[in-house]
């Protein structure tokens, strides 16, 4: 579906989706985001598209962007903590899901609104609340090349980003105050992921490997390797069991673990 269909007719200068670039909204109850080549973030109320805000600061293209409660929002009423090594049966009616899901939403949100963190080519990070304004909360430098991906972990305490300068590094959650870096990988990192209980964080490089890193330690925890050529993408499975990733090679890999609270094992 085209993008001034779904979002209305104030586009980005020039319009997203391009080659190459996110196009990403969220269920909230009220606003969709949107990013793009013309350096801005869009802000817009999902019920009838109109433009909320733009949210201005990035001097190159907006590459990334994740909100706080991306995890609960992809996992609904689904609760990895209880999840088996069998896929979960969610049972109950839908007004039962509905409102196990507005839980888990409210307790990861908690008092504070939304936060939305982007990432761009021009080496920076922003943390936003774009619910309530068009400045940010901080403006996160140190890396030194384009920045590939962010994410929020599943608890919204800690964020994370991936760079072509091969590292991956930790921020705040709420403050965006720098946390550490994590270096391993010997190029670019492409894609990162969290397990279910925010405690490892697995990274995707062009160097062939995936890594998994300990958020509490902040090393590395097991080096996995096994794809032939660059790793494009990866992913945790919202249980926590397994971890997927794609690349070059043309080979999808699955990694196990016996539970969320597990070592993955190949």
């Amino acid at each position: 579906m085209d993008h001034m269909s779904v979002l209305g007719t104030t586009p980005h200068k020039p319009a997203v989706p391009l080659p190459g670039q996110c196009l990403q909204g969220w269920q909230h109850p009220h606003l969709g985001h949107t990013d793009g080549q013309d350096r801005t973030i869009k802000v817009w109320r999902s019920q009838d598209g109109v433009l909320c805000r733009t949210l201005q600061g990035h001097a190159h293209w907006v590459n990334t962007m994740a909100l706080s409660t991306d995890y609960v929002l992809r996992t609904g009423a689904f609760e990895p903590a209880e999840a088996t090594i069998n896929p979960q049966d969610v049972g109950g009616s839908l007004a039962e899901l509905k409102d196990k899901a507005q839980q888990r939403y409210d307790q990861v949100r908690g008092q504070e609104p939304e936060r939305l963190v982007s990432g761009s080519d021009d080496f920076t990070l922003f943390l936003w609340r774009p619910a309530e304004d068009k400045k940010p909360l901080e403006r996160m430098t140190g890396h030194q090349a384009l920045i590939n991906q962010v994410l929020f972990s599943p608890d919204a305490r800690i964020i994370a980003s991936a760079s072509f300068d091969k590292s991956i590094k930790l921020w705040d959650g709420r403050t965006g105050k720098y946390l550490t870096s994590l270096r391993g990988h010997v190029s670019a990192v492409y894609q990162i992921a969290w397990s279910a209980d925010s405690r490892l964080l697995v990274s995707g490089s062009s160097d062939s490997t995936l890594k998994v890193w300990d958020a509490k330690t902040k090393k590395l925890a097991i080096d996995l390797p096994g794809h032939a050529d660059e790793v494009y993408a990866t992913d945790w499975s919202p249980d926590g069991q397994r971890v997927a990733s794609g690349g070059k090679d043309k080979c999808l890999r699955i990694e196990h673990s016996a539970g969320p609270n597990s070592s993955l094992v190949t």
